[in-house]
């Protein structure tokens, strides 16, 4: 099994910013890519931004140019750093990680509780 925990969410004006970090642990073989989605009230879940193994990241096309995932790799951490946010970012963001459970085994995908962040106008 693998937890995730996040840290980091909170209430800000909009135009502000927020960090928000995400901790694996357990017992795992490796950890294939981190990410963060977010879901607002009533909608969907959805990706905000991913970060494999190799360094490659994805955005969402609302939070390009805004928001910037990074990893540690040695620490099996990810980080979202929000610059620029609006009340439309508002939302529980949740960390993502696909792991190897054990070398010749599938990926397994787990999720975090979530972390609220709210942004006010």
């Amino acid at each position: 099994q693998v937890q995730l925990v996040e840290s980091g969410g909170g209430l800000v004006q909009a135009g502000g910013s927020l960090r928000l970090s995400c901790a694996a642990s357990g017992r795992f073989f490796s950890i294939s890519a981190m990410g963060w989605y977010r879901q607002a009230p009533g909608e969907q879940r959805e990706l905000v931004a991913t970060i494999t193994s190799g360094g490659s990241t994805t955005y969402a096309n609302s939070v390009k140019g805004r928001f910037a995932i990074s990893r540690d790799t040695a620490k099996n951490t990810v980080s979202l750093q929000m610059n620029g946010l609006k009340p439309e970012d508002t939302g529980v963001y949740y960390c993502n990680t696909i792991v190897l459970p054990a070398m010749y085994r599938l990926p397994e995908n787990f999720w975090g509780r979530g972390t609220q962040v709210t942004v006010s106008s």
